[in-house]
């Protein structure tokens, strides 16, 4: 897991706590500001997992070439 990943995850996790403090305190924006820092974590948690793929790709391919 790298860097990205890791703060995706955070970051969705801290969305979907607005939402429910948002809920029990029926504030609207908050609710609106946590669904939006849910969907960038997921958005940056993706880009940290294509990141890690690409790089064990490559990782892989100078390990063929060295043989």
């Amino acid at each position: 897991m790298n860097r990205d990943e890791l703060h995706g995850k955070a970051r969705v996790l801290e969305g979907n706590f607005k939402q429910v403090t948002a809920d029990v305190t029926n504030n609207p924006r908050l609710h609106d500001e946590g669904v939006a820092d849910e969907v960038a974590g997921r958005a940056q948690d993706a880009v940290g997992l294509v990141r890690r793929k690409v790089g064990e790709a490559l990782e892989e391919a100078g390990q063929a070439i060295k043989k």
